[in-house]
């Protein structure tokens, strides 16, 4: 089985404190289905009041086509909690999204929704906005190694909890992982009503 969780172009938003209102604004929190959110992401910076794309908006740039994994900085996803911004981001392609801090909300809603958020120190933030300054990046990421693999054989390692990695590597997400557990669940139903058959 392949260790690679994601590999593919990296697209660098060098900016603090990006909140949900921002990744995708309100007017288009219309819908739950999940479905179509992909033209909203970064709607504001992404378009000019014509709305043509803004070429100057680093997602727009030919170089950055196709991207998969996200580099940012810190405090991103804050803000309200919808969930409409991990959908979005997904949607538009991304499933790795690596930065100096996340939201705890939007944290959550996105390894709930099977995508990999990589936390780093603010020195190796600055590391790899170097390395993307210096030309576009093209890197895999290593789940079950916690490796950041880059194109010259180096890597860099990163943290992360132990069961939000086994759940993405099996793709499951709480349901699923609770599932995993029915066999125990009904023993202990069995052996509940045995012990306590007044409960019912």
């Amino acid at each position: 089985m392949s260790t690679i969780f994601s590999q593919g172009r990296v697209c660098p938003l060098d900016k603090n404190n990006i909140d949900t209102d921002q990744i995708i604004p309100k007017q288009f929190l219309t819908s739950v289905s999940r479905d179509g959110f992909a033209d909203a992401l970064f709607f504001d910076w992404r378009y000019l009041a014509n709305g043509n794309l803004n070429p100057n908006f680093v997602l727009n740039q030919p170089q950055y086509a196709g991207a998969t994994i996200l580099l940012t900085r810190a405090n991103f996803g804050c803000g309200s909690s919808r969930e409409h911004a991990p959908w979005a981001i997904q949607q538009f392609g991304f499933n790795v999204i690596i930065a100096q801090s996340f939201a705890d909300i939007f944290f959550n809603n996105s390894i709930n929704n099977g995508m990999l958020l990589i936390q780093l120190s603010k020195t190796n933030i600055e590391l790899l906005f170097d390395r993307c300054q210096q030309e576009p990046q093209n890197w895999q990421i290593d789940l079950q190694n916690q490796e950041i693999l880059f194109g010259n054989n180096a890597a860099m390692g990163f943290s992360i909890d132990p069961d939000i990695k086994q759940r993405l590597l099996s793709g499951l997400d709480f349901i699923g992982s609770s599932e995993q557990l029915n066999p125990q669940i009904a023993s202990y139903e069995q052996q509940r009503k045995a012990n306590q058959p007044w409960l019912g």
